[in-house]
Parts: C-alpha cells; structure tokens; sequence
C-alpha cells in the first residue's frame, strides 16, 4: 500500500490529483464550505438521519418495531466498532497521508497527523448507512448516499486517497452486514424489554391517543371487552 502512495503514475494518485484538482479552481468560501461538510457536517447529518428513522419507526409501532429499534441502535455501534478495527489496520499498514509524499495538493483541513488507511470517516458514515438499509430501504440508500458524498469529500479536501475511501467502505458494510445478526439477537431482548416498560418503552413505540398505557402494551385488552347485559331482557 505504501508503494501506492510512493507512485505518481498510477490510477489511485492520479484519481486524486483530478479530484482534489478541484478544490484548486473553486472559490474559496465553498472550499471552505467543503472542508467542514466533509469533517464535521455529513456525520452530523448521518446522526440526524439515524434519529429521523428512529423517530419513523417509533411511531409506525407494529410488532417489529423492538427489532427495527434493536437494528438502529445497532447502526452506530458499528460504527463505533469498524472505527476500532481500524486501529490496529493503520498500524500495520502506515501509509502516510497523500500531502506528506505529494506536493501540489490543496489540503482544507490542517492538523491530520494519523496514518491514512483507511478513512474514518468513510467508514463511520458506510457502516451507519449499510446499518439503517437493514432496518429501512429508503432511509438506509440515503445513508448509504451520505456515505458516498462522504468518500469523495475526502479525496477533494487533500486528506485521503481514493483507496483510503474504498477501503472504508468496505470495512464499515462488512462490520455492520458479518456482526447484525448477533447484534440484532442481543439487542431485539433488550428493546422488547424496554417497550413493556411504563415509560421508556414510548422510545420504541409511540402511545396512541386515547389508549391507557396498559392497553397501549397490551392490544388485546382493547378487543377483548366484556359485553354488556341486556337490561330489556
């Protein structure tokens, strides 16, 4: 990998030279913009994202809304998780950053002093994104979207190289895809435990209106009501 990084003439630097080649011909109020997107803003928006859906199951109810729940809860813990497997990744590999071995770039974010392989944040953002398609389709291609905004933004601040990204991607789809199922297994207890409860369990099912609590966590209190006598009889 290092030798990747020692090379000019090949498609990974090459990449990004044209991508980070464009941070040099935009103003620079909207490079500014980029650099805090691709540090700060997209993961913001991918928490939002998670909570969005969240608040969308929740009040959807159904009886799988302790497992939906259990596979949200999952999503940052995986991420979590990936970005804890990459530890010990960057240490092996040490690859430098692209503007250490490079010259010409424009880096819009300063301070990064770490190893480059592979991306944080591609990885956070993929792992996040592929957790939620899990739990909902439409949610999780918009997380999955973010990830890929996430990815290119790198590149373009000067931070990392295109296979730094990929390399992301995959460790954050194969941390959240290879653990889910024992995720969702530990978790769906706990959240079905959580929504019997009084009141934390409004955080894995909306109450209706008009409903007791005990009738809300148990539906068939509502159907199975003694009927009334006939007084004219």
């Amino acid at each position: 990998m290092a030798g990747l990084a020692e090379s000019g003439s090949n498609p990974d630097v090459d990449l990004l030279y044209d991508i980070n080649g464009l941070a040099k011909d935009a103003p620079h109020w909207f490079d500014r913009g980029m650099g805090f997107v691709g540090e700060y803003g997209l993961l913001l928006a991918m928490v939002l994202l998670v909570l969005w859906c969240w608040w969308t199951v929740r009040r959807g109810g159904g009886e799988g809304a302790a497992s939906s729940v259990a596979g949200l809860v999952w999503a940052p813990l995986a991420a979590g998780i990936a970005v804890l497997v990459n530890v010990p990744i960057r240490g092996f590999v040490e690859r430098p950053r692209p503007f250490v071995d490079h010259q010409g770039l424009d880096v819009l974010v300063a301070g990064k002093t770490d190893f480059s392989f592979v991306s944080d944040h591609a990885t956070l953002t993929m792992a996040m994104g592929v957790g939620l398609f899990v739990v909902h389709r439409k949610f999780g291609l918009a997380g999955i979207g973010l990830a890929l905004v996430e990815g290119f933004c790198r590149v373009y601040m000067g931070v990392h190289y295109p296979t730094d990204v990929i390399g992301g991607f995959a460790l954050g789809t194969a941390v959240a895809l290879l653990l889910s199922p024992l995720a969702t297994a530990l978790l769906t207890p706990v959240m079905k435990a959580v929504e019997r409860s009084p009141r934390a369990g409004r955080l894995v099912r909306a109450r209706r209106a008009g409903l007791t609590e005990q009738q809300a966590r148990i539906p068939q209190a509502r159907s199975e009501r003694p009927e009334e006598p006939d007084l004219a009889a």
